[in-house]
């Protein structure tokens, strides 16, 4: 019997080697049926101990039941209401046999749910680990039965062997909960969400899928004024406001690291579906949280997108999720936004400029345009404002509003504010060469980084002087939003480069009048109307008055005036009646290549499409 019985553990020993967690159930049955053979019992089942929850929870059962009822009573059996044979599986170290009284029938009860053989015996081999029971192996006898020192000492060798599986089980569970999941907030991670996409989006799947990507605005903010901690906690508050939001909606959440989440439905959702549920997030996480004693509020950013299975990746999903949610933050955020097809245009555009606008500017691709500045009541071309243009070898003429902002966000936009000064002044001393215009004057336009940076009037000190160009001749453009981000720093740099001669324009003034109280102290020469008030001219009063406001405040400090954006002959009128003869626009001129400029300067004028001798129009 001892050989046997060592036989016994050994192979059990050997086939509980293959046990995981995906296939324990798989592989312990068997185990079980044929320990229930080998002893001559009739039931037998493994449990586990959980401490938190204070009960024992069914693993495995031999002989299988053939029908579970639904709760199942013997899948969670609570140790405060578990009669003495299970209570005893909470801390037990020893394998333990029991006899219920024939009269009471309590074990068979216990095991079957309702009455039947009496005189049942059972022996548990608890399954310790340390100094922690872990759990429980139990054999039941319908009938009595004698269970020998030898198979109760095989048996707690038995019990040991389920305790190591299961510790490795537990530890694999582990493994894999933070192998999936974010530490912070405790909800899936980046490649957990990826391995549920890859699976959701996979060919012949329900769809379509859907992405919600969120993102916190402007979170540092609390990490700076509270710490970082202050901000981990916003944003554990955050993800329990996204659990509890999506309780009832069967979601996966993900954080992908920073202050950004991702929410996806586990069925298949529609985009106007999940535009619903991103409204109910947003307002969810734009609600006050009470951190270190502060209340705080943050807004947050939403892009919904889908995609359907067989056609759409997961970079794809992911990556338009990013695009709209990058819309939402370029609108100024707290909004949510769904994919289109143009943002997937726009962000193309974005990443080919990015990518690409470094080496044109070093390779000297880009090119000037120049719009025209022209006198109203006589036609004559006054000076001539360069526009940097960009010859796309796939995508045309691309326009500054196209690769200005990303030149700004990737600290380009010095590098490229100084290429067209460069460049503006090579041409324009040319012409003045050949004899060309001159008297007119070149405008440049300047960027907020340009005029902050040490030593920029020192720079176009050095290229006036490099093409023998004088001061007055040229006029650097600097717009109104510009000079209040830092007034002082404005002042002394305006106060720099009027020392080197040139003139100073204010641009798009007039959009906040911002810059009033501090314009009788800045050495400024002209203001450039915004084209936003001239452009509804002759049929809006609102504009009328503000234009007019600008024209008196231009005569009272004695500053050269002009307007931009002048497309319609009543705009032209209005202007002129009021004094503001100086003007810039497509019913004027559209913006001209160099050569065509130098014809026009040498022509010297344009032929008015309209008369400033005309009426005004009611």
């Amino acid at each position: 019997m001892a050989r046997s019985l060592d036989v016994v553990v050994t192979s059990v020993a050997t086939r509980l080697m293959a046990v995981e967690a995906a296939n324990a159930v798989a592989v312990i049955q068997p185990i079980l049926a044929d320990l229930v053979e080998h002893f001559h019992v009739d039931v037998s089942f493994l449990r586990s101990n959980d401490h938190d929850l204070k009960a024992s929870i069914l693993v495995a059962e031999w002989p299988v039941r053939p029908v579970v009822p639904d709760p199942d009573p013997l899948k969670v059996i609570y140790f405060a209401d578990a009669d003495p044979v299970f209570a005893i599986s909470e801390h037990g170290k020893k394998p333990q046999v029991f006899r219920p009284e024939p009269a009471t029938g309590e074990y068979q009860q216990t095991i079957e749910g309702g009455g039947g053989v009496p005189h049942s015996s059972m022996a548990a081999a608890p399954l310790v680990s340390g100094d922690v029971t872990t759990g429980v192996l139990g054999f039941v006898k319908f009938g009595d039965r004698e269970w020998s020192s030898a198979e109760l000492n095989a048996l707690e060798a038995i019990g040991s062997l389920f305790a190591q599986v299961q510790a490795r089980i537990k530890a694999e569970d582990q493994l894999r909960y933070l192998a999936e999941h974010d530490d912070l907030t405790g909800v899936y991670n980046r490649r957990a969400l990826v391995a549920h996409l890859e699976d959701r989006l996979a060919a012949g799947r329900p769809g379509p899928v859907a992405v919600l990507f969120l993102d916190l605005d402007r979170l540092k903010a609390v990490n700076d004024y509270l710490g970082h901690t202050a901000g981990d906690e916003f944003i554990r508050v955050s993800a329990q406001r996204l659990r509890e939001e999506t309780a009832s909606a069967d979601c996966l959440i993900a954080r992908l690291g920073g202050d950004e989440f991702v929410v996806v439905p586990r069925t298949a959702c529609s985009a106007a579906e999940a535009e619903v549920l991103a409204d109910r997030l947003h307002a969810a996480l734009s609600e006050r949280v009470a951190v270190d004693g502060e209340m705080l509020a943050r807004t947050v950013s939403v892009g919904v997108a889908v995609g359907d299975p067989g056609r759409h990746s997961v970079s794809d999903l992911l990556r338009r999720a990013d695009q709209a949610v990058l819309e939402a933050k370029d609108t100024g955020g707290n909004a949510v936004r769904v994919f289109t097809e143009n943002m997937a245009m726009r962000t193309a555009l974005r990443n080919d400029v990015e990518l690409h606008l470094q080496s044109v500017i070093e390779s000297d691709a880009l090119v000037l345009h120049y719009l025209p500045e022209v006198d109203m009541r006589t036609g004559e071309v006054l000076a001539a404002e360069a526009l940097v243009r960009w010859q796309h070898p796939t995508r045309g003429l691309l326009f500054p509003d196209s690769f200005i902002g990303v030149a700004e966000s990737i600290n380009l936009a010095g590098e490229l504010g100084r290429w067209v000064l460069r460049r503006a002044c090579t041409e324009f001393s040319d012409w003045r060469a050949r004899g060309v215009g001159p008297d007119a004057v070149l405008r440049v336009n300047v960027s907020p980084v340009q005029l902050v940076a040490d030593g920029f009037a020192d720079r176009v000190a050095e290229i006036l002087d490099e093409f023998g160009l004088s001061g007055d001749s040229v006029c650097l453009e600097i717009t109104e939003s510009l000079v209040v981000q830092d007034i002082d720093a404005a002042r002394v740099t305006l106060a720099a480069l009027k020392e080197v001669g040139v003139q100073i324009a204010i641009d798009d003034f007039g959009t906040g009048y911002s810059v009033l109280s501090h314009l009788k102290s800045l050495p400024v020469d002209t203001l450039k109307i915004d084209r936003s008030f001239v452009r509804d001219l002759g049929s809006s009063a609102g504009d009328l008055a503000i234009v007019r406001a600008i024209i008196a405040l231009a005569e009272a400090f004695g500053l050269g005036l002009v307007a931009e954006g002048v497309e319609t002959v009543a705009a032209a009128q209005t202007l002129a009646a009021h004094r503001c003869y100086r003007a810039q626009g497509y019913l004027l001129s559209v913006p001209l290549e160099g050569m065509a400029m130098e014809r026009l300067l040498a022509q010297g004028h344009i032929e008015l499409p309209f008369s400033t001798a005309e009426p005004l129009p009611r």
